[in-house]
């Protein structure tokens, strides 16, 4: 398909007829130097199949030099627009996602494992929240039981969620964003947060067994912990403890009381009471919540990288071009207008949707406490609402703005300087 062409004069450089004592020789001259770039343009034009069989690809109305020749001649070849959808693309996105979602996740490992028996009301912690200074006091409790191996465990389950669970996600956004928004005029706050919450969804999907796993980890505060295989089998094997029927009223409700065993059988082996289905306790809020938080991530993201390169912050918030940056690729911001760009979207984020990430909490370690019932949405929050009122919903709050923003900031910094490393 021939490239468009792309050395046209534009509207700047056609001659304005405004002042009447311009010369004739002046307009002659430009006239003819707009005729000469034309005539230049459509001979380029002209000569596209033939450099493409030679293997130049033509380019800005000029032929371009293959990537020997230009590097022969020490001349910098800027990339074309990238495809996007191509295995190549995606699997570089993938090992970049990766890679910032494990580096983030190391950086705040003990602030998580403190965030999480904050918000499952872990017996032996419930004494520290509701104060900063709660933080710093279970931190040390920990250090002081279990050493540094207590603050970070349950990570190597982290890790083993989270690389998947962050490359799927950014290879998501890059797939929903090149389909969503087309053109620089699509960038609207709707098409941004509708690829972040698509990302974030697809993401949960291929990972959430492997989130509860990592928080009934990080749950236990036993002085011998278990293993990853001993939770994988404990989960595995919860099951709800059976309810009492209610009492008849008379001898004649023994019919009733028949269909009613009958249809409670059916339902246990249509629904099981456990097994797999175990791994997914949560799942429904999860989706929930994952909405508005990847959605907001993104569309934060996005939306403050845009403030730092306008014109009039562009030369202080970000760096030059690299030679080698695809031609769609904006400049990259400097590190540290990356990280408050991440910075700020984590908080932004982690606000919105933080009330369904403490009910989903909660309903992952139901197992672990109590008989094991299985609580739906609604009994989840009317049971934080009872115990501590809508304050309740927001409980470690503090602590999650304290690992939020470091864990978005360093997340989306790491990725998009793997990104420039990998040429994408």
């Amino acid at each position: 398909m021939p490239m468009p062409l792309t050395n046209h004069a534009s509207i700047a450089e056609m001659p304005v007829l405004q002042a009447p004592d311009r010369s004739t020789d002046t307009l002659v001259d430009k006239m003819d130097g707009v005729l000469r770039r034309t005539g230049n343009a459509i001979t380029s034009a002209a000569t596209d199949n033939k450099d493409s069989r030679d293997g130049r690809h033509p380019g800005n109305g000029a032929v371009v030099k293959t990537e020997a020749e230009a590097a022969a001649a020490g001349q910098p070849r800027e990339k074309q627009k990238p495809n996007k959808h191509s295995v190549d693309y995606m699997t570089r996105s993938f090992v970049a996602g990766g890679i910032a979602g494990c580096a983030a996740k190391t950086t705040v490992a003990p602030l998580d494992r403190v965030k999480i028996l904050f918000q499952t009301s872990n017996p032996q912690f419930a004494k520290y929240t509701g104060s900063w200074s709660g933080l710093s006091h279970a931190l040390s409790d920990i250090y002081a039981q279990h050493g540094i191996v207590g603050l970070f465990r349950g990570h190597s389950a982290t890790l083993l969620k989270i690389y998947p669970y962050a490359a799927i996600k950014f290879v998501a956004y890059e797939q929903y964003r090149a389909f969503i928004i087309g053109a620089k005029h699509q960038e609207t706050w709707l098409r941004r947060f509708t690829a972040g919450a698509l990302a974030g969804v697809t993401s949960v999907l291929f990972t959430y067994p492997l989130e509860v796993i990592r928080v009934r980890l990080a749950f236990e505060t036993g002085v011998r912990p278990s293993s990853l295989t001993d939770i994988c089998t404990k989960i595995y094997h919860e099951h709800p403890l059976p309810k009492k029927a209610p009492a008849a009223a008379h001898a004649s409700s023994a019919v009733v009381r028949g269909l009613a065993g009958a249809a409670t059988t059916t339902a246990h082996v249509v629904v099981p009471r456990s097994g797999i289905i175990n791994f997914y306790r949560g799942f429904s809020t999860t989706m929930l919540g994952m909405v508005p938080y990847a959605g907001m991530s993104f569309l934060t993201h996005d939306s403050i990288g845009d403030v730092f390169r306008s014109p009039l912050l562009r030369k202080h918030a970000t760096l030059p071009r690299p030679a080698n940056a695809p031609s769609d690729k904006p400049a990259p911001l400097q590190a540290w207008a990356e990280l408050t760009a991440g910075g700020i979207s984590g908080a932004v984020s982690q606000t919105i949707s933080y009330p369904l990430e403490l009910i989903r909490r909660r309903m992952q370690v139901a197992g672990a406490v109590g008989d094991g019932h299985r609580l739906r949405i609604a009994e989840t929050a009317g049971m934080i609402f009872k115990e501590r009122g809508f304050s309740g919903f927001f409980v470690g709050l503090s602590i999650g703005y304290i690992k939020i923003i470091p864990l978005a900031a360093v997340s989306f910094y790491t990725y998009e300087r793997t990104k420039t490393m990998l040429g994408i």
